[in-house]
């Protein structure tokens, strides 16, 4: 308890929630005459008060939410400081929120009647609705996202009043300058696709998380569920919302459901109005009692007659979870025994160069995050002898804690033959294009200078890349990008074992990174190891459509065509471009008017469809660049696009075909795979 204890004008009653950054107190302001009220108190803990990136935000916090009123949202009415601590007094409701509702409904085996579930979708929407159209006291448009829209931030009251609250990771115009695009917001479960991917926000995005909320409430059921979170986030990325079509939804809730969570954010509800405008008609058209009342009742039947609080005996106005804070699911583990951390190996090896080498024909003392990324990079096989602390040598196979690796086929690299075919970028870079056009499904194996890679795909997308690279490896990817240190990755790494052997699910369970954190960053990494393949200039490939992803995937949820185009975009620089295009610009050139890969596909920028489009006779090529430099066209926008259009076959010529074997293949054949030969000129 904390009576007696005040914070300004509050006399602190007791404290409702501790969270990572923040704490909630009951509180109590007096004044003249006997008169008393109720508030919800909501300050920093006093460990973080010299957080300026966190009391900017607070502060921030506060100075929206004093300018929204309305009677679905939370109201602030107060802010201060006391002996150095901020704090904010908001309205206190007494209530419980809707996740509350949906477990204690599931709880007894009830449905929320549809009324009542249309009833909290419209308090919610009316509350978006204003904040999106708020304006400051200048009338400037404040331009608030709220970021958080979850069943944890909507609160009833047993009058069956619907209020939204915590807009503390709200994005306003006014404070946009500290919370950048890409910057982790949002509860897991409850976020919009581009909310995931870290694009930038805008009042759509609520729209979505609102439409998740609504079909849990009819539902009682997660709509983006599965048993990893990053199954979860790639169901929210690609609006997997197949889950409402075997639910017993009502086909015009369900028609506005699938609206609302609609991938692509332009084929949404442009507004909350529009949202609640189309909830209102079919309320009208079932003639529904949406209503308060409906809500109470309903309330009244799962807490029981005169109990007012679902499972809790008092409900603050405001949660717990503070700006910027999301924590992610971390299991209970040990810290790292010395058995997992501090052991060490040795590996029988060739190797006479490296450092590490103890004694002739031995490569160690080794850490096991050290020995794992041997055996991630191919350095390290099953039939390698190893030494583990003291013991003798045996074979890798026999270590319980490095069965998982040598076990993947993701890292089996000793399974590429050496037999493969020659390998010329463009030739590569003419086939990626096609094979994803024509969504093919196989595997491609790459040889070059000592590296590897292979690529699954699953019709015409990467769905899963391995290399040798260790720049290319997880654990370097987050430490180069700032995620994690790299101690933390040789922590988590002598976890895996724990984690069946994945370094994401030891990060995020050890609580060193968060589930979007290492989703995004996944995703990211998939796309730097797919464009980095189109730089490999010589060297060796195999394309098998018999090669199918062994493991887990990570679907990318880009099209094939469009990835291709980015890793070649990526692999060539202008003045490239110009050198492969110069022998061709003076030839003749035949204009397909169905290309292999038609432009729409390809998504090229703006003007060099132009070029496409423009160029449709047989003049050459150098004729129609002087043509468009005329019309204000640079060199380097002419020369991309034609070499997008040899590349998806919109021109051909034979000096075309010499070049790129590949292309002259499929102009005679209707095979995916074309022969590749077993050298390919300069």
């Amino acid at each position: 308890m904390t009576e007696g204890i005040r914070l300004g004008p509050y006399e602190l009653l007791d404290r409702l929630a501790t969270g990572g950054m923040a704490e909630v107190f009951l509180a109590r302001r007096e004044g003249p005459h006997g008169f008393q009220k109720l508030m919800a108190v909501k300050r920093i803990l006093p460990q973080f008060s010299s957080d300026h990136e966190f009391v900017a935000m607070f502060i921030d916090e506060a100075r929206v939410c004093a300018q929204l009123s309305h009677p679905n949202i939370v109201q602030t009415f107060d802010f201060g400081e006391s002996n150095g601590d901020l704090y904010m007094a908001m309205e206190y409701v007494q209530g419980t929120t809707v996740a509350k509702l949906i477990r204690g409904a599931k709880k007894k085996g009830l449905k929320v009647p549809l009324e009542v579930s249309l009833h909290i979708a419209l308090g919610v929407l009316r509350a978006l609705d204003y904040a999106h159209r708020a304006v400051g006291d200048d009338g400037t448009p404040l331009q608030i996202v709220h970021r958080d829209v979850s069943p944890g931030n909507v609160l009833v009251d047993m009058t069956g009043t619907v209020k939204l609250t915590d807009f503390g990771i709200a994005r306003a115009a006014e404070f946009e300058r500290r919370t950048d695009v890409g910057q982790l917001k949002g509860k897991l479960g409850y976020m919009s696709p581009e909310q995931v991917l870290g694009q930038e926000l805008d009042p759509r995005s609520d729209l979505f998380t609102l439409g998740i909320i609504l079909s849990e409430l009819i539902t009682l059921r997660p709509l983006f569920w599965a048993p990893k979170e990053l199954d979860i986030l790639m169901k929210i990325r690609d609006a997997d919302v197949r889950a409402l079509d075997d639910a017993e939804i009502d086909p015009e809730v369900l028609h506005i459901l699938k609206q609302a969570l609609a991938k692509d954010r332009a084929e949404r509800f442009s507004s909350a109005q529009d949202f609640a405008l189309a909830l209102e008609l079919v309320i009208q058209r079932k003639r529904l009692q949406a209503a308060p009342s409906a809500l109470s009742q309903f309330l009244g039947i799962l807490t029981g007659s005169g109990t007012h609080h679902l499972s809790e005996p008092r409900q603050p106005a405001v949660r717990i979870d503070t700006p910027g804070e999301m924590h992610p699911v971390a299991m209970p583990i040990e810290p790292p025994t010395k058995l997992d951390s501090e052991v060490t190996y040795v590996v029988e090896a060739e190797m006479t160069s490296d450092p590490r080498r103890s004694l002739p024909g031995e490569l160690g003392p080794l850490s096991f995050a050290q020995l794992v990324e041997l055996v991630a990079t191919g350095q390290v096989s099953a039939s390698a002898r190893i030494a583990k602390g003291s013991n003798g040598f045996k074979p890798a196979a026999e270590y319980p804690e490095l069965q998982k690796f040598l076990g993947s086929a993701r890292i089996r690299w000793e399974e590429i033959s050496l037999e493969l075919n020659a390998l010329d970028k463009l030739d590569f870079s003419a086939r990626m294009l096609r094979l994803a056009h024509d969504r093919w499904s196989g595997g491609i194996s790459l040889v070059h200078a000592g590296n590897r890679k292979r690529i699954f795909m699953v019709n015409g997308a990467p769905e899963l890349i391995t290399s040798t690279l260790k720049d290319e490896l997880l654990g370097e990817f987050l430490v180069r990008k700032g995620l994690v240190l790299r101690m933390e990755i040789d922590m988590a790494l002598a976890m895996l074992p724990k984690f069946d052997g994945r370094l994401g699910d030891a990060l995020v369970g050890l609580g060193m990174l968060r589930p979007v954190e290492l989703f995004r960053a996944i995703q990211e990494q998939m796309q730097t190891r797919y464009a980095e393949a189109f730089t490999w200039r010589r060297g060796h490939l195999a394309i098998t459509e018999s090669l199918r992803a062994p493991e887990d995937t990570f679907p990318l949820g880009i099209g094939g065509v469009e990835l291709a185009v980015k890793g070649i975009r990526e692999a060539y620089t202008p003045g490239q471009v110009t050198e492969i295009i110069s022998p061709y610009l003076e030839t003749q050139v035949d204009i397909v008017r169905e290309p292999r890969v038609p432009r729409n596909e390809m998504r090229l920028l703006e003007r060099e469809e132009y070029v496409l489009r423009k160029i449709d006779d047989t003049a050459t090529l150098a004729g129609w660049r002087k043509r468009l430099n005329e019309r204000g066209l640079s060199d380097a926008e002419f020369n991309s696009a034609v070499f997008f259009g040899f590349l998806s076959g919109a021109f051909e010529c034979e000096a075309w075909f010499q070049r790129v074997p590949s292309c002259a293949a499929e102009r005679t054949s209707d095979s995916l795979l074309p022969p590749v030969p077993p050298s390919v000129s300069g």
